[in-house]
């Protein structure tokens, strides 16, 4: 049996090339939308921040950035404005955006199978043990987004730039 799973893709693993995982990942929706609201976060002293200066820095097309200021204007992640000195900031400060908000805004459930949030979608769902798995694996990635804010995120990206600067070659 098959199991379906949202933006789903194969991947080579190891040293034998028979050997295939399937995986499951964000589409570029969740992940462009993380880093357009990371830049915000990085930025905030800018705001109103317009949208073209974020698509340069995050090198995304403006369309695109486009694209996803609608459903997290609408999730009360970020706002905007128009006009001269127009932009786009974050509606509330970075540690209160947890990275659980911004998926279910942009992705919709991460849920890995459908069965995890619909049981009556598959008639065995209360005597299936792979369900469980899924169940699991579903709140454990849950929790993790649940306890990462932009904030979290912000913190991560200044230590890697900090230890690029560092960095000398000989």
């Amino acid at each position: 049996m098959t199991i379906l799973v949202p933006y789903d893709i194969l991947y080579h693993v190891g040293h034998n090339s028979q050997q295939l995982v399937r995986i499951m990942k964000l589409s570029t929706k969740g992940r462009y939308g993380t880093r357009l609201l990371l830049d915000l976060a990085l930025h905030q002293d800018e705001a109103p921040i317009p949208l073209k200066d974020v698509a340069r820095r995050q090198q995304i097309s403006l369309q695109y950035m486009e694209h996803l200021v609608a459903p997290l204007t609408a999730a009360g992640l970020v706002r905007t404005s128009r006009g001269p000195g127009g932009g786009v900031w974050l509606a509330k400060p970075p540690h209160q955006i947890k990275l659980s908000e911004v998926i279910a805004a942009l992705e919709g459930s991460i849920a890995p199978v459908e069965c995890i949030n619909n049981p009556e979608t598959c008639t065995r769902s209360e005597s299936c043990a792979p369900r469980d798995f899924w169940d699991e694996l579903n709140r454990a990635m849950n929790e993790v987004l649940e306890s990462t804010t932009l904030e979290d995120l912000g913190e991560r990206q200044k230590r890697k730039e900090q230890t690029e600067e560092g960095m000398y070659y000989i």
